[in-house]
């Protein structure tokens, strides 16, 4: 299918098709894995179809590329070896030493780690600032130095939401790119590129790819000189995905609408449950009109995504048996999978925050709701509950 003809298709349509079409000569409707490391050339310099060498090109990556860049209507798509390779490869294509970054104020636990342990090592300054406050997004930047602001929507795991095309503009205006990490929403809930993003970022290894059997990480980007930017980068630092996860990156691609449909139905059913719930003080979705980011996340989100949070009225004791005494739920961290996930942020995918202004609350519990049977999972909430 041609490019301009996926961009005029649907988001299943595109999720199942784009990147790749039937092989001309066996007829074969999924990409095959390429298991090579090198490729036969044409002569000396003659790329046989623009590959050489794996590390910089393999067809299997490429057709995986291709369709993410189709679903988050981009120019162009990038894999890497994960989320975190994604996010560095990013950083170091587009920054330098004395350079700076605004973060949100409760950043993922990888990412915060990321910017605070090994950017300001290599030169590159960073401040946090909450992502629902566009003026305190403003007053982070510095000008002249900032050249990413960079966003989480919804947060993770406090389910904040920033205003993204308020947000792109702040950027612009100081000279400076927006990324967002869209991860939590997935591109079938949200489309940052086409609300005046730079760059989308994504852990493939949660939704899109969606059975929690595959590391990765993928960029998206709208602009070809920064595409050209980052590709180089994505070369020469190394950190792709080999053939076999690319493969299966893919797969889990061709359901994500499906999938995600079924993770957000099984959330407000969750939500609805945990809302009447005497062990439960608060609950953080951006789906309940309580949520002080609703209505821009109605705004800018087709549905409210599977990601819940949660404090216990019992306070950090009470929230550490809620995860322990969970069955369907299982304690782990990661999120997105088809099954459902319980967690303890300040003890588990946070802890590399704790102690700093970005520390989560002790009481708090997070909720990666899969696609099993509802009320399965609200039996289990109740019991682990008590």
């Amino acid at each position: 299918m041609s490019q301009e003809r996926q961009h005029k298709t649907g988001f299943e349509t595109r999720a199942i098709h784009a990147g790749y079409d039937p092989d001309p000569t066996t007829g074969a409707v999924i990409p095959p894995i390429y298991a090579t490391s090198t490729y036969k050339q044409d002569g000396v310099g003659g790329l046989r179809g623009g590959y050489e060498y794996s590390r910089s090109a393999n067809p299997t990556r490429t057709a995986l590329e291709g369709a993410l860049a189709a679903l988050e209507e981009g120019e162009r798509g990038f894999a890497f070896a994960s989320g975190l390779a994604a996010e560095d490869t990013l950083v170091r294509a587009l920054c330098r030493p004395g350079d700076h970054v605004v973060i949100p104020d409760d950043a993922y636990g990888g990412t915060f780690r990321l910017f605070d342990k090994v950017e300001q090592a290599w030169g590159l300054a960073h401040s946090p600032a909450p992502v629902d406050d566009v003026d305190a997004v403003r007053a982070a930047i510095r000008p002249g130095q900032t050249k990413l602001v960079w966003l989480e929507t919804p947060t993770n795991p406090l389910l904040n939401i920033g205003d993204i095309e308020a947000l792109a503009g702040v950027a612009h205006d100081a000279g400076a790119l927006l990324v967002v990490d869209n991860t939590f929403a997935s591109p079938y809930l949200q489309q940052p590129l086409t609300l005046g993003v730079d760059v989308v970022v994504h852990s493939t290894t949660k939704y899109v790819g969606g059975h929690s059997d595959v590391v990765g990480g993928a960029l998206v980007v709208r602009d070809l000189e920064v595409a050209d930017k980052v590709g180089f980068h994505q070369n020469a630092m190394g950190a792709v995905p080999g053939p076999f996860d690319s493969f299966l990156t893919h797969r889990g691609i061709k359901t994500l609408g499906v999938r995600m449909d079924r993770h957000c139905d099984n959330a407000e059913k969750v939500v609805d449950f945990l809302t009447s719930h005497p062990a439960v003080g608060t609950v953080i979705y951006p789906g309940l009109e309580s949520h002080p980011g609703h209505e821009v996340a109605q705004r800018q989100m087709k549905r409210f995504g599977g990601m819940i949070s949660f404090r216990c009225t019992g306070g950090e004791d009470a929230a550490l048996k809620v995860c322990e005494r969970a069955e369907v739920f299982t304690l782990g961290e990661s999120l997105g999978g088809v099954e459902s996930l319980i967690e303890h942020p300040g003890r588990m995918t946070h802890a590399s925050v704790a102690g700093t202004d970005l520390e989560v609350p002790a009481d708090l519990v997070r909720l990666s709701v899969g696609i099993e049977t509802a009320d399965d999972l609200i039996a289990d909430l109740a019991n682990a509950l008590g």
